[in-house]
């Protein structure tokens, strides 16, 4: 089975790709899903979170206040640290254990920190979704309502779009329209699915 990791910026669109490949009936692992089915209601990994860096990591239906524990994180380096070294091991395993219960002929596995996490020994190629970086900021903005300041503060414990493009093996532009992304990922798909029946 070919494994396809997908990897990109905060605000790329990597979700967009992720939705675009499922319509084709491609299996698509997602890192995030994973880390948030982790962290939900009465999972021992919350517990360990609230009692890592206070009961305020909790909002008052139990839940984990993501906000709260982002803020946290984004300015508390070795806080970022911690929360690492309890998820990515975790995380990793179980995308492994997804993978191997898998019979399809290719798979996406959505990773936003692939590089960040070294964890290109997951996948066989690895497909960067790129844009510009205005267009990143205010994608953002709209979405999670984040200040120019924190935005900049993620981006920057992320590589740079450099480092990502020269070391994919795919490339998708994401600064234009969604219809151009979906002719990209259409012909991606048949390069993936001819790929894996070589």
């Amino acid at each position: 089975m070919l494994k396809i990791g997908l990897t990109g910026g905060i605000g790329c669109g990597k979700s967009t790709v992720s939705s675009l490949f499922a319509q084709l009936g491609v299996t698509i692992i997602d890192a995030d899903d994973i880390s948030h089915g982790l962290v939900s209601l009465g999972q021992p990994v919350l517990q360990q979170i609230t009692q890592m860096f206070g009961s305020e990591m909790q909002s008052a239906n139990g839940e984990l206040n993501r906000s709260a524990l982002k803020a946290y994180i984004f300015s508390n380096h070795d806080a970022k640290k911690k929360l690492e070294a309890l998820l990515h091991p975790l995380i990793f395993q179980e995308i492994s254990n997804r993978l191997n219960s898998l019979t399809v002929n290719y798979c996406i596995v959505s990773i936003p920190l692939l590089f960040e996490t070294h964890a290109e020994y997951l996948v066989d190629r690895i497909l960067v979704v790129n844009c510009d970086e205005q267009t990143q900021i205010e994608r953002v903005q709209q979405r999670d309502n984040l200040t120019l300041n924190s935005i900049q503060a993620i981006m920057a414990t992320q590589v740079c779009a450099t480092f990502r493009t020269t070391h994919a093996h795919d490339i998708l532009d994401n600064s234009k329209n969604n219809t151009t992304l979906a002719e990209q990922v259409k012909k991606l798909h048949d390069f993936y699915t001819s790929l894996s029946l070589s």
